[in-house]
């Protein structure tokens, strides 16, 4: 048992300086972070590959310095492994803090701001988030499919960085098709 022991701790070059790991050992490294990374993700929710909010980019950064870390050995591998465990476990915890506090939801996440409202522009919130007319427009029609900001119900700055568009309902129009042969009238209503 103690060679197995030995011979795990030369693989993964454990205890071992930087300057000291091997390629080989930089390899199974490697592996054995990969595995773990999945592992720790599937066990504390991977919501955050997402990529939803800012602080789910935080910690997709800092996760991958850490693990990066393990495998080029200038971390030791129990420290990076416990650290990234750690990070995942405060994540999860977090998230469902935010998720039970609309407090710290807005602290963490932020809340989604009101850039146009009946196609009239909001500029103190336009100016916020440092938007211009022009990238405004350019979302209204990639996000809203729309070219006209009177079309526009509402566009809102959301807490993942995105634009959301909301068209306004049109009034329903009313066409009439008369059928050649007869006194039958079809009634077309469009939205």
């Amino acid at each position: 048992m103690d060679q197995l022991w030995h011979g795990l701790q030369w693989l993964f070059g454990a205890g071992q300086e930087a300057k000291d790991v091997d390629a080989l050992q930089a390899c199974f490294r490697a592996v054995l972070i990969y595995f773990f990374g999945w592992a720790i993700l599937r066990i504390g929710g991977n919501r955050f590959l997402g990529q939803e909010t800012a602080f789910d980019v935080v910690l997709g950064f800092v996760l991958g310095s850490v693990l990066s870390r393990a495998i080029n050995g200038s971390s030791t591998l129990l420290m990076a492994l416990a650290a990234s465990a750690l990070l995942v476990g405060v994540h999860h915890l977090l998230a469902w803090a935010t998720f039970r506090s609309q407090t710290l939801g807005e602290i963490f996440k932020g809340r989604p701001r009101t850039l146009l409202h009946d196609g009239e522009v909001v500029t103190e919130e336009m100016r916020r988030h440092r938007i211009t007319e022009g990238g405004l427009d350019e979302t209204l029609r990639l996000n809203g499919r729309v070219d006209d900001r009177r079309k526009v119900k509402e566009a809102r700055f959301e807490r993942n960085g995105k634009i959301s568009v909301v068209k306004k309902e049109g009034e329903p129009r009313i066409v009439e098709v008369r059928v050649e042969a007869g006194v039958q009238t079809v009634r077309i209503e469009i939205t």
